[in-house]
């Protein structure tokens, strides 16, 4: 006859949480020391699995609205537009970094991305997109979006 362990709670409490690039810098750190002068940085894993130059995003779902954060470092508001629809918000824009022709020594990390990005993000309730408003302050984008009527919580009090 055949038992199934029965797993105690105590044993879960020493799990380490998952740090998906941890491993990957490991790794990098690792090869540097046996091949330095960045061999491995051509496939910069994080960037193609979190897109590159895309935005960090947070959304805060409250009461009555959905508050939109982005950092956008290094981008002026006139090369930033912001669209939404009641279910979705779009952030584009376009970064530029000047060049130097005569650029000297070799590139130990190059990670400051120029260029366009897009981002579109679902929200997590319809907003009425004609009362948004949008605040760009010091590399911070945040969209204040109220949520229509019907998308707003109601308590439902139980009898």
């Amino acid at each position: 006859m055949a038992t199934t362990p029965v797993l105690k709670e105590k044993e879960y409490e020493n799990i380490v949480p998952l740090r998906p690039f941890g491993m990957l810098d490991e790794m990098e750190r690792m090869f540097e020391t046996l091949a330095p002068h960045g061999w491995m940085r051509p496939f910069m894993w994080e960037r193609a699995l979190l897109g590159e130059g895309q935005p960090q995003i947070d959304v805060i779902d409250r009461d009555d609205n959905i508050l939109v954060r982005a950092a956008i470092p290094g981008v002026k508001k006139e090369d930033l537009e912001v669209s939404t629809t009641d279910h979705t918000v779009t952030i584009r824009g376009s970064t530029s970094h000047e060049t130097k022709e005569e650029e000297k020594g070799e590139f130990y990390r190059h990670e400051i991305i120029s260029g366009n990005f897009l981002r579109t993000i679902t929200l997590p309730a319809s907003v009425d997109e004609s009362k948004a408003k949008a605040v760009f302050k010091d590399g911070l984008l945040e969209l204040t979006l109220p949520k229509r009527e019907s998308a707003k919580r109601h308590t439902i009090k139980i009898e």
